[in-house]
């Protein structure tokens, strides 16, 4: 490895953290339509299937939700990680390490609160 201060190896780390973050944000998203369909087919669909069929959807939406919650918490872990192998002359002066991670960590709270949400409506 050359001596060189290359600061394209902390932006690549910084594009994959976005990528886990909006991966995190489409299952979340993905979760959420799941169990809210199993509402509307609970609305609309005929009364033995009503039940079994919103027990499913609540159970796979939440853990879209929660899984999406666990990557956005895993991926500010692995960047961390990724950034204490860098050098100091790779990370450019004034550069703001904690806003991606900052994001990420939001998006998995917000995921939490979006479980507890859909929980306390299934109550």
């Amino acid at each position: 490895m050359s001596d060189k201060h290359d600061p394209r190896v902390l932006f690549a780390a910084e594009r994959t953290l976005l990528a886990w973050n909006r991966t995190s944000i489409s299952l979340m998203a993905f979760g959420f339509v799941v169990e809210r369909f199993g509402l509307f087919l609970e609305i609309v669909g005929r009364d033995e299937m009503r039940v079994f069929q919103r027990h499913i959807s609540f159970f796979v939406g939440i853990s879209f939700v929660l899984l999406s919650a666990f990557i956005s918490f895993y991926s500010i872990w692995q960047h961390s990680r990724s950034l204490k192998m860098l050098r100091p002359g790779d990370i450019p002066k004034g550069y703001n390490l904690i806003a991606g991670m900052l994001v990420n960590g939001v998006i998995g709270l917000l995921g939490i609160a979006v479980s507890v949400y859909l929980a306390h409506g299934f109550v």
